[in-house]
């Protein structure tokens, strides 16, 4: 009988352990924080900066056609949970934007970037997404679209066509042009005319024949 009751007795110390474990865990799991808002996403803080830059080159009636279909698409990504894509999209918007507007001050001809490095050559490795326009639009490159023809020229005999360049090729750039070359480059990035994707523009042949 002593033994029965010592097993009892071990028995019910061993219940009233496991239940006092089950408790405490159970007051760890509710004593948990709940999630907290870690800010605005990524893709949110682009699109934002993409909409400002859009706003500024409308206000001025340069925003391009193409840059609000960039950044619906930009929003599209965002829904579906695609941060990257978001992101890459409303970059490329706001690059766009960014561009209308020195577009706008440079037609005024209250804004004129040359280059500051001394030295004469420099390269830049064409990314997708890329343009000769764009490129010259870099501050890196020119920080002046309309110098895009000096890219064509010193590279014409890797540029066929230049409305269509590939990821890739490497462009040689002349850091340090003369006015002349200059000049003549934006005339014709001003006067080209016309153009289409696949042919080279008498005027583009014209321009490099000088």
């Amino acid at each position: 009988m002593k033994l029965n009751n010592k097993i009892k007795h071990i028995a019910v110390l061993l219940l009233t352990a496991s239940m006092a474990v089950g408790c405490a865990s159970q007051q760890k799991q509710e004593a948990a924080p709940a999630s907290t808002d870690s800010g605005p996403s990524a893709s949110s803080v682009a699109i934002a900066n993409a909409k400002a830059e859009m706003k500024k080159a409308s206000s001025l009636g340069y925003l391009w056609r193409d840059t609000g279909k960039i950044l619906k698409k930009a929003e599209a990504a965002a829904q579906k949970g695609d941060e990257s894509k978001a992101v890459k999209l409303a970059n490329e918007a706001r690059s766009q934007a960014e561009m209308a507007v020195k577009q706008y001050y440079l037609e005024q001809g209250t804004d004129r970037s040359l280059p500051s490095s001394e030295s004469s050559m420099s390269s830049y490795n064409v990314v997708r997404g890329d343009s000769l326009w764009g490129i010259a639009g870099k501050d890196t490159i020119y920080g002046n679209p309309y110098q895009w023809p000096l890219i064509y020229k010193a590279n014409s005999d890797k540029i066929k066509d230049a409305d269509l360049i590939y990821p890739g090729q490497e462009f040689d750039i002349n850091s340090n042009p003369a006015d002349s070359e200059v000049n003549s480059a934006i005339n014709h990035a001003k006067t080209r005319g016309a153009w289409s994707i696949g042919a080279v523009e008498a005027s583009d042949k014209a321009y490099l024949a000088k």
